[in-house]
């Protein structure tokens, strides 16, 4: 029987299968380290605690794991200002609906409420970037919240915030723990009117398309098939990028800010949109509902209609809708609209995304692209990336190609900086035999540096590639195409390669692209953490697929402002970089 609430709460994470817990240790925290350590650590079937640097990187950490896992992970952190690090990244878990657990340690019952020393209110402030979130009062009300907040994340219902003031942890164990019990998804059938009326508006329709996302997961090959059935190009947003993009014939890319190839003119185009398991959030890059039917499938009812005026609603899940749907489908004999969208996303995928990877091989500095392209080719089949929210992001969605065993991910909801190190780290924490590869860029490392000493410490085989140039891409492409100069965005050039030598990581810095390749295959044959710090070109913008009006006065605009203030020659440099970006008809 445990000892203290502490040892219980250990207990009962074990029992759920918890192996490790990402924090920083520290004074109301104490108990439930000391807790883990009597565990013996996961080699004797207890809890491993992972020491980071920060406890932001913690709940990434966590996040990365869980998403990767698909098991409960748990992060950690100390009264007061240990865990107000752990807000940003559990917002960002709680989005991804990643299955994390989040101890949040307390100063003394006795003293809440007297302006106490790193006095926090932990229990009001994680109320909104979690599912559950209570705080423990007694020992004999313990187990139940801890047993409720294992049961909530699991159920997928969000974050479970513990808060956990440290004279409780330190109590007699008391009350009895409920029973631990394991269940297994359901598959949410739909309604067969719903389904019904959505074979009436596809049969109904000279030509579809479809826009997969995140809930089209483990769906792919019912996609596929109705997209045959009824001759219908597949676009996706980014987190259905490794959902549905590899082995599909009828792909056409992605849209948004970050898209590429011909998946918005496939959308738009169409007599019927149907949406399948996304929440895509800007409403911009969707049709208008009055020129195009739009139907929308989603497991969760909540979002149906919420970013465009959706004509035919289905609740429920994607693969038990679609085998409901086929036997009442018609194929479509004309599959011109097909062919016609496949044929302008190869156009584009070829001149407008394609063609600034070739030939560069001696052009410095470094094409981003380039460098993007010659990792997917190096990295392995099964390679678990995750992206830094900027450039990064654009690299990944436009030049890692899936597989069925790839994975991508990164901060694709609360658009977080310096995401990528920590979720990577974390990723290989669940999986530290298979390869994974953080795509960072140099404001997103730096942001959380510290987490290179993590990698070293447990001699993680993380490969870090650092997008290395000396700017907030992103970020000066959203000033330009507003009419703003760009400004505070850059930063001075800094040696990250030689950083994580200090450490103790194998690095490497990169200028001539002749030696990427063999700086990337060094790197992944490395037995530990490898950073490849690549010097690349800081004009090189993204540009959507479509582009606006007002988004060419915007960046004329930008432009003119620079040439007036003296800044002609940084103007034309950034034309010459982008001039190959621009989607050309």
């Amino acid at each position: 029987m445990a000892d203290t609430v502490a040892d219980q709460i250990i207990a009962q994470l074990v029992t759920a299968g918890v192996r490790r817990i990402y924090g920083i240790v520290g004074d109301s925290l104490n108990p439930i380290v000391d807790a883990v350590r009597r565990t013996g650590g996961s080699a004797k079937g207890g809890i491993d605690w992972i020491h980071v640097r920060n406890e932001e990187a913690a709940a990434f950490m966590a996040s990365g794991d869980a998403q990767m896992s698909g098991e409960l992970a748990v992060c950690a952190g100390s009264c007061g200002p240990g865990n107000l690090h752990l807000i940003n990244g559990l917002y960002d878990a709680n989005r991804s609906r990643a299955r994390v657990l989040a101890i949040a340690s307390h100063i003394p019952s006795t003293m809440i409420g007297s302006d106490y020393f790193q006095e926090t209110h932990p229990d009001r402030l994680f109320v909104e970037c979690s599912g559950y979130s209570e705080m423990i009062s007694t020992a004999e009300q313990s187990p139940m919240v801890v047993a409720s907040a294992i049961r909530h994340t699991l159920a997928g219902e969000g974050v479970s915030v513990i808060t956990l003031p440290g004279d409780i942890a330190e109590l007699d164990a008391g009350g009895k723990v409920p029973a631990y019990v394991s269940v297994r998804p359901p598959e949410l059938v739909p309604d067969r009117h719903d389904v019904q009326a959505l074979a009436d508006a596809v049969n109904q329709a000279d030509t579809v398309a479809f826009f997969v996302g995140e809930g089209g997961r483990g769906s792919h090959d019912e996609i596929i098939a109705l997209a045959d059935l009824v001759g219908a190009p597949i676009g996706h947003s980014l987190r259905g990028k490794d959902v549905i993009q590899y082995d599909n014939p009828f792909d056409v890319g992605m849209t948004g800010l970050l898209g590429y190839g011909a998946a918005h003119a496939g959308i738009h185009d169409a007599d019927l949109l149907v949406l399948l398991g996304t929440d895509f959030p800007y409403p911009q890059f969707l049709p208008d509902a009055s020129k195009v039917t739009i139907a929308q499938v989603d497991v969760d009812a909540a979002v149906i209609g919420r970013r465009a005026d959706v004509q035919v609603p289905v609740h429920g899940a994607i693969a038990p809708t679609l085998r409901a749907l086929m036997p009442l489908v018609t194929r479509k004999k004309n599959r011109r609209f097909l062919e016609k969208t496949l044929k302008k996303h190869e156009k584009l995928m070829t001149g407008a995304v394609g063609a600034y990877t070739k030939n560069v091989e001696k052009m410095r500095p470094i094409h981003p692209e380039y460098a993007a392209s010659l990792l997917d080719e190096v990295a392995a089949d099964n390679a678990i990336f995750t992206a830094d929210t900027g450039m990064g992001n654009v690299w990944a969605a436009r030049y890692v190609t899936p597989t069925p065993r790839r994975r991508i991910f990164g901060s694709y909801l609360h658009g977080s900086m310096a995401n990528a190190l920590p979720h990577a780290l974390g990723a290989q924490m669940a999986y530290p035999d298979r390869q994974v590869v953080s795509i960072s860029g140099d404001g997103g490392l730096s942001m959380l540096m510290g987490e290179l000493v993590t990698a070293q410490m447990y001699q993680l085989p993380v490969k870090i590639v650092v997008f290395n140039n000396s700017t907030l891409g992103l970020v000066k492409l959203e000033m330009l195409v507003d009419g703003f100069p760009d400004f505070g965005v850059d930063v001075p050039y800094t040696d990250y390669a030689a950083v994580a030598r200090a450490i103790g990581i194998h690095a490497v810095h990169v200028d001539d692209p002749r030696d990427l390749r063999a700086a990337y295959e060094a790197a992944f044959e490395h037995d530990g953490p490898a950073l490849v710090d690549i010097a690349t070109d800081p004009k090189a913008l993204s540009l959507p697929p479509t582009i606006t009006g007002a988004q060419v006065k915007g960046f004329s605009l930008a432009m003119s402002k620079i040439v007036m203030n003296g800044g002609a020659g940084e103007a034309v440099a950034m034309a010459r970089s982008n001039l190959r970006n621009v989607p050309r008809p």
